[in-house]
This record gives structure tokens, sequence and C-alpha cells, in this order.
């Protein structure tokens, strides 16, 4: 029998508990072969692959293999790299899914109505999860020619992964968490090892960040700027179902250098504010 841990819902990550007896290990080693494939190791051999799943390198190259044999991925014999078949999975997600339908609208129309690009991102873990995004992109136009150029942020497209602990919708969703499971996500952190410090400003203390976390929760909204990346900051609030379980994070994404922190929260605050309370229902 299996139980979850929490209802499931559109964009949450859902836990479940089960019997030993009905637990796959070969599954899961397989599971955790492919997860062990992301964007700092993009191709690994079978020792290397052994070392990121916790596994021999025996079962580790007969999980390679045969995850090769299905198409998952591709191999020159003696390193893999993710095929395009993996996308199979994404692209039914996207397709299925509740929450990146229901906020896709929402998104676009903020998009044109600011000419600014908005995501709405769930937590994975140690990262944050782009599950849907507006779909324009604003260039500079003949007339805006001293005008900065208003683009993506490098890695901002759907599925990408972000740090959470770098991000204002990994903060915000940081926040919907229980003090205690928040201390747990803290625990291994301590020494700030496993919060890399992507730019200068990022933060990596995290005692410093827990008391971030605790800010943006009191707010109820999070400006990060230029953690994760330079020349970019982004204003984020967590999107709730009718229960006021935070399922998702919606931000905006911008610059600086044309928008100051306090521009943002008289400005795309409240039209944040009002998305929230429209998305409410369909959650």
């Amino acid at each position: 029998m299996v139980h979850p841990t929490h209802p499931l819902h559109g964009g949450a990550p859902s836990t479940f508990t089960i019997a030993k007896a009905d637990k796959i290990e070969g599954m899961a080693k397989g599971m955790a072969v492919l997860e062990a494939f992301d964007t700092q190791r993009q191709r690994l051999n079978a020792t290397l692959a052994a070392e990121r799943a916790g596994l021999t390198r025996a079962a580790a190259r007969r999980h390679l293999l045969t995850l090769a044999h299905l198409g998952y991925l591709e191999t020159d014999g003696s390193y893999f790299w993710l095929a395009a078949k993996v996308l199979r999975f994404s692209g039914s997600y996207l397709a299925s899914a509740r929450l990146p339908r229901a906020v896709q609208p929402t998104l676009n129309r903020l998009a044109v109505q600011t000419r600014e690009s908005f995501s709405v991102v769930v937590l994975d873990d140690d990262e944050v999860v782009i599950v849907a995004r507006s779909g324009f992109e604003w260039r500079r136009s003949p007339d805006e020619a001293t005008a900065p150029a208003r683009l993506l942020a490098y890695g901002l497209h759907l599925g990408a992964r972000l740090p959470a602990h770098a991000t204002s919708t990994g903060r915000i969703l940081l926040a919907a968490k229980s003090p205690g499971s928040l201390d747990a996500w803290l625990h291994n952190r301590i020494d700030g090892a496993s919060l890399p410090r992507l730019t200068v400003h990022t933060v990596t203390d995290p005692q410093r960040l827990k008391a971030l976390v605790a800010q943006a929760r009191m707010d109820d909204c999070c400006i990060v700027s230029e953690e994760h990346e330079l020349d970019v900051q982004a204003l984020a609030v967590p999107l709730r179902d009718m229960q006021g379980r935070t399922v998702a994070a919606l931000n905006v994404v911008t610059s600086p250098r044309r928008m100051t922190g306090e521009a943002l929260r008289h400005d795309l605050l409240p039209l944040l504010l009002d998305a929230v309370r429209e998305l409410r229902p369909l959650l």
C-alpha cells in the first residue's frame, strides 16, 4: 500500500513511503544513475557515475549500459551522456500536469503587460525547477536605442534547475517549509560547503540564509539581486492553493540597472499579487 505524506498537487513535489517488499531496488538505482547527470557533469564514465549514484562501479556500469540500450543515454564506449529520449518525461509532464497549464495564460498576459519575463517554479531538494515561463522575450527596439536590452537571464529556460539558496523563488519555497524541515534542509550546510558561491553577492552562510528565508516568510515576497547571476535580480511571491498550501513560486526577472528593488516592489509586486489571487482557485 502506498501512503502519501501530503496530497498530490499540481506542481508540488510528493513523497511516498512504501513497504520494503514493494520497492524495486534496481529501478531506484537506475534512476539514481540518470540523476547523476547534470549541468556540471554532462558526461560520466562508470567510475564517476558510481561515485555520484552511490553504487559500485560494476553496478553503475550495468545500469549505464542498460540505459544506453534503452535509448536514454548515448555513449562512445567509455563515457555516457543523456540522449534526447529523456525529454519524453518532461514533455509528458508539461503536457499533462495541471500547474503549467493553469498558469501559462497568466504568465503570457503579465509579459505582454510589462515586457518582463515571468516564471513559475517548484522546489526539488537543493534546486528550483522552472515548470512554466512567459512565452515572450523582449529585445531592444529601434526607438529604445539607449535603453538596456531586456533579455532573459542565462539558463532561465523551461525545465532549468537553479540553486535554491541563491534565487528569490528558492527562498520563497524554503519559507514554506516548517521550521523543523528548514532546519533539516540546512543541517548539512553548516560550513557552507553545499551552498556554492555563484557571484560575489551570493549568500553562502547557512545562518544568514535562514534569516533571509525568515524575512521572506514575514514579507510574503522576496527580492534577490545578483546572487545567481550578475546584472540579474528577481522578485518572487508564493503561489498557494485554496487550502493555503504553497505549491510553487511566481517570479519576475529583470536587471538592477533598469529597476531598483524599491521600483520592483512598487511597480511589479502589485501585479504579482493580483496574479496570485487570480490563480489560487485554479491550483
